[in-house]
């Protein structure tokens, strides 16, 4: 698809985790695209299944060994699927007090979402602790909302800040990131839902890129914690998108749903139509999807784990988060 800007997905719910992680590699800047990696804490009423652990401990390295090739990292938002804390947490973020963080952003230009404008409480919150902390360590810190930067020939834009979802939402804003060389184009847009807003759809489509990334629409939630005609908005403006992108990486919240292909089949058929690609980022690599969290309960069942991790499914979530669950 592009010769010059290589992409490389290193995480995501299709390898079985909550990312939008991405490698990109240019012939002038070597960037690390949303550094972080969760597991949700508690799905139908269970904490991660191990093969969970095992695919986040796998992501961690491969985000590890991406970070010592960067240089520089971006940081979309401050939710911690797309940025690394600096504190232990083997529940969620599989991560150690200090030297997870140091890993990703120790010496990094570390270009990142403005934690004082355009943000809600919680964020304002964990963009403080990560000047604090990890982006201490890091040889430039730079907010980049509405921002251009060049390197050679290479241009990183990043967009203003657009709702994480719907207009005005408790969830906050989110940075989208464009990185052009010459007649090239990718374009990162992490948590956007769809997009559900009809101004990030507009954002998305002047920027005509051939290889965008972007996090579907929440259809976990639909009727729980998101109004439906929300998440119909987000697959119709999907549809619009995918009909003049030549590729699109699906990816993110639409694939915590067991039936997610089905909900969304009208979006692959408006692809097919104009001849255009609609992948995952497991597919965008030729691997087979593990949508591990949609089917956390079925694992379960399938490969129940061993006495030990029964025991420390007991612990509270606040001792699990201490203590390495036994896999």
């Amino acid at each position: 698809m592009l010769k010059h800007i290589h992409v490389l997905p290193l995480a995501g719910e299709s390898f079985g985790v909550r990312s939008m992680c991405t490698y990109v590699k240019t012939p002038n800047v070597r960037m690390l695209l949303d550094a972080g990696v969760s597991l949700c804490p508690r799905r139908f009423g269970l904490p991660p299944h191990p093969n969970e652990f095992e695919v986040i401990e796998l992501c961690r390295r491969k985000i590890a060994e991406a970070a010592e090739k960067a240089d520089v990292v971006t940081l979309s938002h401050y939710h911690f699927d797309h940025h690394t804390p600096s504190y232990e947490d083997w529940l969620c973020n599989w991560t150690e007090p200090t030297e997870t963080a140091n890993q990703i952003y120790r010496g990094k230009t570390v270009l990142m979402k403005n934690a004082r404008e355009k943000i809600n409480y919680s964020q304002r919150r964990r963009g403080w602790v990560f000047r604090k902390t990890g982006g201490q360590h890091s040889k430039k810190l730079e907010t980049a909302d509405g921002k251009t930067f060049s390197f050679g020939r290479v241009t990183v834009r990043f967009s203003d800040p657009v709702p994480h979802g719907v207009e005005n939402s408790a969830l906050g804003w989110v940075l989208m990131t464009t990185v052009e060389y010459e007649d090239e184009k990718f374009l990162f847009a992490p948590d956007v839902q769809g997009p559900m807003s009809s101004d990030t759809l507009k954002l998305i489509l002047e920027e005509k890129p051939q290889l965008l990334m972007i996090g579907g629409p929440p259809l976990y939630l639909s009727g729980f914690k998101v109004d439906e005609k929300q998440i119909q908005k987000g697959l119709g403006n999907l549809k619009k998108i995918v009909e003049v992108v030549p590729c699109t990486i699906l990816e993110h919240h639409v694939l915590r749903d067991k039936k997610w292909r089905e909900k969304t089949e009208s979006v692959f058929e408006k692809a097919a139509e104009a001849g255009n690609k609609v992948l995952t980022a497991a597919e965008f690599l030729g691997e087979e999807n593990r949508f591990l969290e949609a089917l956390r309960r079925s694992l379960y069942v399938a490969e129940p784990p061993s006495k030990d991790y029964e025991k420390w499914m007991r612990l509270p979530d606040s001792e699990k988060r201490l203590n390495k669950p036994p896999v």
